[in-house]
């Protein structure tokens, strides 16, 4: 009787291996629409911050916004956070156009740091802006204002993401 039980209970388990059929689907590439943003914007030695606002920006749908009218051909939206703000203009298909970033008192990233170091050994950094303009022909361009105090001295430099000096 055991045996048969076994048998009835093996049987059962390998008609199913047999009853799948594997079907296959089409190949899917799924792109973010602001891709193009993210890339340009794209700094991994920047703030957790400013990622984390960029991000936000680039995930932003207008087109699931309530006030959101096919007719206009741009809508100008805002993220804020303590740190800094974002000013984005979107288009009607949902896509960046332009955006204007501001940071205050954010990490530095290695580059500029280094850079700071190397040309102004005893000064330290007071406060930083970190700036970012972007517009969809152009691209990205990044810049930190820095106050740099020594004693009772002040300077203020400018510099790109990459530690060059402006």
């Amino acid at each position: 009787m055991r045996k048969v039980i076994m048998v009835v209970f093996l049987l059962g388990l390998t008609s199913q291996l047999f009853a799948q059929d594997v079907e296959q689907l089409k190949e899917v590439v799924v792109t973010a629409i602001n891709y193009k943003y993210l890339s340009a914007v794209d700094n991994s030695e920047a703030a957790i911050p400013v990622q984390t606002l960029e991000r936000q920006a680039a995930r932003f749908n207008v087109e699931e916004q309530d006030l959101y009218i096919d007719d206009y051909a741009t809508y100008n939206v805002s993220f804020y956070i303590p740190d800094g703000k974002i000013v984005a203009a979107y288009n009607e298909k949902g896509e960046i156009v332009k955006t204007i970033e501001k940071f205050e008192n954010v990490q530095l990233p290695e580059e500029v740091r280094v850079s700071l170091k190397s040309r102004f050994p005893n000064w330290e950094v007071v406060k930083d802006v970190y700036m970012v303009s972007y517009t969809k022909d152009k691209g990205a361009k990044k810049i930190y204002k820095i106050k740099m105090k020594n004693g009772d001295k002040t300077m203020r430099v400018k510099l790109d993401h990459l530690g060059n000096y402006m």
